[in-house]
């Protein structure tokens, strides 16, 4: 791969992951590029970046999934490169392969490892061949007799799974044979309406597992190294909302162990950037390939702290033609650190979305505590995206001394207008089987109830009514009327009368 020179990127996503980018960007001297849809017009990444391009309705099937408007954009604004973030389109081959063809550079794998490692079936296979341990499992099956076929040959309880997608869409447990058929079915149509694809294929299902997942970086000139792991059993709807590194249950024999694994994984696709190899560990610490993500994470901070790396940068340099700077024994690792995904749902009622508008936020501080954000005050939870309002990270020497200062930054927290899931997020930190590191993916099925969840002191509460009274009557504060349309020079003018409504008419 020659040597690529990026002055100009167009991140293709929104919230937090694009802010992110963009700091990176901006300590690089690379300039960048924002899009936004019609719900976004206001948000934090518009701001941030140089330039911002309205692309379409809110709707991200009309927005940030218009494949042919994203590129179109970047060519508009002349950038050198796009950076997919998360989510959307960043695991898409077909989005990978156009944007290359359009002579711009991808910030992530190579379209091949992306088709490779995005179908579970195929990679599966794939990892097989390199020597990865697997759970036992079926290709894609498309009939119910080809299901239930399989599912004499094992013990109940099984697990069919989407063979395009993730995120928990087109999961289902069977536990008994007479609910095989509406379990397959069911799975087969939801895929087909998340991913567009109704394969689904069977696994054995484990009992009790640990997921644990290994970030790995890999240059093109071959070089592949991995950065440790990260536990994320707390999950809901199979979904993260925990993750810690290292992990509680893994040992120095047992990280060498998996690590080399993911390394294998990797290679086995000529993978190139940023990746995470995610594995499911059983009672007996044995360990199986679970699939590979194709591009940044959403927990990659809790990495960045440990390891004192800056993941965008690592994958900017690699995407440039550099190659890494370390080598697997210059990794070194310091600390313990814990995210906690801020989400606008009600832990009271089975995590369901919160929308409305943010009226108050005022993010915790203090050392060790870093809080990646893409809303601010006056910022909508709408129900087009992803209800996710920050991660909040703590880092500490000790594993004890990170939860008790996620603990006291979860206390800190404000914010009004939403609910959020803090409340549960303290739950976890507060739980013994969390203290003591004994917990799976079970963990909220086994030990949560909403009773349980801490409520607000009476003084807590008259605080809050007194702060969304006087944020509700104080029209000083209102969101800008200014908006961008496209270009540097009206997002800058649109930052400036945003600063004067901040400040008030007489600031």
């Amino acid at each position: 791969m020659s040597k690529t020179q990026i002055k100009k990127v167009l991140v293709a996503n929104r919230g937090e992951i694009a802010v992110r980018i963009m700091r990176t960007c901006r300590e690089m001297g690379i300039r960048t590029v924002a899009v936004y849809s019609d719900a976004d017009r206001t948000m934090p990444h518009v701001l941030y970046a140089d330039e911002a391009y309205h692309i379409g309705p809110s709707a991200s099937a009309q927005s940030y999934l218009v494949m042919d408007r994203i590129i179109g954009t970047a060519r508009k604004a002349r950038a050198d490169a796009i950076h997919p973030g998360y989510g959307f389109l960043s695991e898409n081959a077909s989005f990978a392969q156009a944007v290359s063809d359009s002579k711009l550079v991808f910030i992530g794998p190579s379209p091949s490892s992306i088709k490779a490692m995005g179908d579970k079936t195929e990679a599966r296979k794939l990892v097989e061949k390199a020597g990865v341990p697997t759970v036992p499992g079926t290709p894609a099956v498309e009939t119910v007799k080809e299901a239930f076929d399989f599912c004499k040959t094992v013990t109940l309880p099984v697990l069919i799974k989407a063979a395009a997608g993730g995120g928990g869409k087109g999961m289902r447990v069977v536990h008994r044979l007479d609910e095989l058929e509406s379990l397959f079915q069911s799975a087969q149509s939801e895929a087909k309406t998340a991913f567009g694809d109704g394969r689904v294929f069977i696994e054995k299902y484990l009992e009790n597992p640990r997921h644990v997942e290994f970030q790995i970086f890999a240059d093109a000139l071959g070089n592949t190294i991995h950065l440790g792991e990260r536990e994320c059993s707390v999950q809901r709807r199979h979904q993260k909302v925990v993750e810690e590194t290292p992990s509680p249950i893994v040992d120095a024999d047992l990280r060498r162990r998996m690590g080399e694994t993911a390394v294998a994984a990797a290679k086995a696709c000529n993978y190139r950037n940023a990746g995470t190899i995610e594995f499911l560990v059983d009672r007996d610490r044995k360990f199986y390939f679970l699939e590979m993500n194709t591009r940044l994470q959403v927990e990659h901070p809790i990495t960045e702290l440990r390891t004192g790396l800056d993941l965008v940068a690592l994958q900017l340099r690699v995407a440039m033609g550099d190659p890494l700077p370390m080598n697997q024994e210059d990794v070194e690792f310091m600390g313990h650190a814990i995210e906690c995904r801020i989400c606008a749902e009600d832990p009271h009622n089975n995590f369901l979305p919160s929308t409305g508008t943010i009226v108050h936020l005022k993010p915790p501080q203090g050392p060790g505590v870093r809080e990646d954000r893409g809303i601010d005050v006056h910022g909508e939870i709408s129900v087009y995206y992803d209800p996710m309002i920050a991660k909040l990270v703590a880092w500490a020497p000790t594993r004890s001394d990170a939860i008790n200062r996620m603990t006291r930054a979860l206390h800190e927290y404000e914010i009004l207008g939403v609910k959020t899931n803090i409340p549960f997020c303290l739950f976890v930190m507060g739980h013994s089987a969390f203290r003591k590191g004994d917990y799976d993916t079970h963990f909220i099925p086994n030990y949560f109830t909403p009773e349980k969840l801490e409520s607000p002191t009476h003084e807590q509460m008259e605080a809050f009514a007194s702060v969304a009274t006087l944020l509700h009557s104080n029209t000083r504060y209102s969101s800008p009327s200014v908006v961008p349309k496209h270009g540097s020079a009206t997002t800058k003018n649109w930052k400036e009368q945003r600063f004067r409504n901040m400040r008030g008419a007489d600031g």
